[in-house]
């Protein structure tokens, strides 16, 4: 948004801005804020930084986790959401210094080095991405975990179980997982999804459109415009923020959670991508399989090839696993394929032109820190591309049927993504080299990222499950 700081400060007094507030992410890829007033922003700010302690965002021990944050200018957004009027502002980490040095381990940081790894190697000077946001907007939300009682309760007004609700009820509730697409009065989301929208398209995210998802109790699906890694990681935390902030507003909640309700359609973050060099498409051959050139092919080999590794990233939750489930909508066969939504990579059928050439992957999910998910495809594509991985010769099709009608001896001969967090650390201990080439994740970041998420996994495991009740109680 701004170039330097006398555009923000012209700015700052043409639109009566009290407050400058900088959004920072933490480890596990949630925005924290730190708020001053508009008039102590100056040079200074962009040089020396912001102090705080890193121990708290997951980044550093006690002992060495004082550290500054130095905001990107670029980033800037005004805050729709602040009575006070207010610009937000992303930026790095550095390590405190004379001069300060940006610390290896902040994820933005990381998706910077893996794109100059990507210049690096001479294979593409860009990367350019697409998510699919998927979320769903229940109307109330209350959950407890105690010794003597646990559980959750979720509802949404448009949901198939509200049917019978005696009161106001006008009728048009949507069918169990029977959302897409559909129209209103079923779908009373669609005004508050183009507000979110509006206010997107404000803050330079253009959207290419929304709709009601699968899912019946509210799942909706925002499907943006392309961008470079790091600039969709940041405007991927910006959706979200933007998303449940309407929400909340609005008097409802918003909740990218993989797998909120047992029965329906899960909520993923397809990821759409395509590399460019000089400005031209490196993905298209017109006699290549579906249109795609060799080191289009490579680039998805080293996906499919470290797709378990990733899993650890781009599915960093014990909810995660509840939604890559074979029968729904995510895929969880490690294949490719064109048109077709049960492979991990799906080549979409309708990009003909050179430049729309790509392809998708389908895993992920919204419980991802963006810019270490992002980052882990590239780097699994760009080992892929090196050592000239051939997704065809390694077995990963293409598998142009839906793996789900294969018989039991035909999907054997399939790979499939871990079916637990667990399984994904293991996966990512094992196979995490191409994530350190170039210096683009540090090996410690890595190690510091499974400890912690062993131990959420290891929490959810002790507590007691409502279903165990209905199933061993009686024995």
């Amino acid at each position: 948004m701004f170039n330097n700081c006398d555009e923000l400060r012209q700015y700052v007094r043409q639109n009566n801005i009290r407050m400058i507030d900088f959004k920072m992410i933490d480890l596990s890829g949630r925005w924290r804020h730190l708020t001053i007033p508009a008039e102590m922003f100056t040079e200074e700010t962009l040089v020396n930084g912001i102090g705080f302690d890193a121990s708290n965002y997951g980044f550093a021990p006690l002992e060495k986790s004082d550290m500054v944050f130095i905001p990107d200018l670029k980033s800037s957004f005004t805050d729709p959401f602040s009575q006070v009027p207010t610009i937000d502002m992303i930026g790095d980490v550095y390590v405190i210094g004379n001069p300060h040095k940006k610390f290896d381990q902040d994820p933005r940081v990381i998706a910077d080095a893996a794109e100059k790894y990507l210049r690096f190697t001479g294979i593409a000077d860009e990367i350019r991405i697409g998510p699919e946001f998927e979320f769903f907007v229940f109307d109330h939300v209350d959950y407890e975990t105690l010794p003597h009682r646990t559980g959750f309760c979720i509802d949404s007004g448009q949901a198939h179980w509200n049917s019978g609700t005696p009161g106001n009820n006008l009728g048009f509730k949507v069918p169990r997982k029977g959302g897409y697409h559909i129209d209103s009065p079923f779908d009373d989301l669609c005004d508050l999804r183009s507000e979110i929208c509006l206010l997107l398209d404000e803050r330079n995210v253009k959207v290419k459109y929304h709709h009601h998802e699968v899912g019946g109790p509210g799942q909706s699906e925002i499907e943006v415009e392309f961008g470079n890694l790091r600039e969709m990681a940041d405007k991927t935390m910006l959706v979200k923020y933007i998303v449940r902030n309407t929400a909340y507003k609005a008097g409802k909640s918003a909740t990218f959670m993989p797998k909120p309700i047992y029965g329906e359609a899960g909520s993923g973050l397809h990821v759409h991508m395509h590399l460019f060099k000089d400005g031209k498409p490196v993905f298209y051959h017109k006699d290549g399989y579906a249109g795609l050139s060799p080191n289009a092919l490579y680039f998805i080999g080293g996906i499919l090839k470290h797709a378990p590794a990733i899993s650890a990233l781009a599915n960093p939750s014990t909810n995660s696993y509840k939604r890559l489930v074979p029968g729904y909508e995510a895929p969880v066969n490690i294949c490719f394929a064109t048109a077709n939504r049960s492979a991990v990579i799906r080549i979409p059928g309708y990009a003909v032109q050179p430049e729309k050439k790509r392809f998708e992957y389908r895993a992920g999910d919204g419980t991802c820190n963006p810019y270490l998910a992002y980052s882990a495809m590239l780097m699994a594509g760009i080992d892929g591309m090196l050592s000239k991985t051939d997704p065809a010769k390694s077995g990963y099709g293409p598998y142009d049927v839906n793996m789900y009608n294969l018989t039991d001896e035909e999907r054997k001969k399939i790979g499939s993504l871990p079916s637990s967090l667990e399984a994904a650390l293991s996966a990512l201990e094992k196979d995490h080299e191409f994530l350190l080439a170039g210096n683009v994740f540090p090996k410690r970041l890595l190690e510091t990222w499974v400890e912690r998420k062993r131990k959420e996994a290891c929490e959810v495991s002790l507590v007691p499950n409502p279903a165990e009740f209905g199933m061993y109680y009686d024995l």
